[in-house]
């Protein structure tokens, strides 16, 4: 009961007041005084940022951008979303034209000396789609076809070697757009498209009669937000407001964002030893 009756004396601290705990210099401050987030977002890659048929900015990025905002005013709908190229993923943040990048950015080594990532929101990785329709729709079938099995992917350096990881004997076939990938598996000229894990799931829940997941990913990716480096107070705000999102009591938006775009229910979070 102590606990609890703490819990609710600090839901009613005033954010701005709260901020000035903050260093003086931290976005945070900034932020909070401006009284909305500027969130550096793309708009035409579902399920992680796309318009829906109203028109209307929506997907997993955006939803962790909302998260944010009602992290800091108690109100998701005080963000402002930026359009931005990939390539400008970095760039507006290291120049102060958007306060964080959300847009589906895998983390690594090498962009780790240039910002900041949050914790990650999402682990992406390669999965395979299939028709619904197939004999050899499941992982299972298509590694038994041994080197009768026609995988399609993006056409890149690592295509061969990603393919090869699951299944070894398959041929594969390396396409230049995405959307042709998909096109050879629609027109069966590939038994499976090798596509992004989060692509699978959003097709196969969307489209149940189209695509199938044939159960099997690999090649794990982090997905974080980018951030200015040289602000703790910052960075600290951004982890401990998505870990309460993903882990914790405020999980509300991100377990219907997560069923909407992935088909799938987050797992559950049970009390007692941490899991995070």
């Amino acid at each position: 009961m102590a606990g609890l009756a703490t819990a609710g004396v600090l839901a009613t601290v005033d954010a701005q007041k709260a901020a000035a705990q903050a260093a003086s210099d931290s976005l945070l401050r900034t932020v909070l005084d401006r009284g909305k987030l500027i969130v550096g977002t793309g708009s035409t890659n579902a399920p992680w940022h796309f318009e829906n048929d109203a028109g209307e900015l929506v997907g997993m990025d955006i939803t962790m951008g909302r998260i944010l905002a009602k992290g800091l005013f108690d109100d998701p709908t005080k963000v402002e979303f930026v359009m931005q190229d990939p390539a400008q993923r970095i760039p507006n943040v290291t120049t102060n034209k958007v306060d964080i990048t959300i847009q589906f950015m895998t983390m690594t080594a090498q962009r780790s000396q240039l910002i900041n990532f949050s914790r990650p929101y999402y682990v992406e990785g390669v999965a395979l789609l299939t028709l619904p329709t197939a004999e050899n729709k499941t992982f299972d079938k298509l590694l038994a076809g041994g080197s009768a099995t026609r995988i399609s992917i993006l056409q890149n350096v690592d295509a061969e070697s990603s393919v090869h990881y699951a299944l070894p004997q398959a041929q594969v076939l390396q396409i230049d757009t995405q959307a042709n990938v998909l096109q050879a598996l629609e027109s069966k000229r590939a038994d499976a498209a090798a596509v992004d894990l989060s692509t699978v799931r959003w097709l196969a829940s969307r489209n149940p009669d189209k695509y199938f997941d044939a159960g099997k990913s690999w090649y794990s990716m982090l997905y974080g937000a980018a951030l200015r480096q040289g602000d703790l107070d910052w960075l600290t705000f951004v982890n401990q407001t998505f870990t309460i999102a993903m882990f914790g009591h405020e999980s509300a938006l991100y377990d219907a964002a997560f069923k909407d775009y992935f088909g799938q229910e987050p797992p559950a979070r049970h009390p007692g030893f941490p899991v995070i």
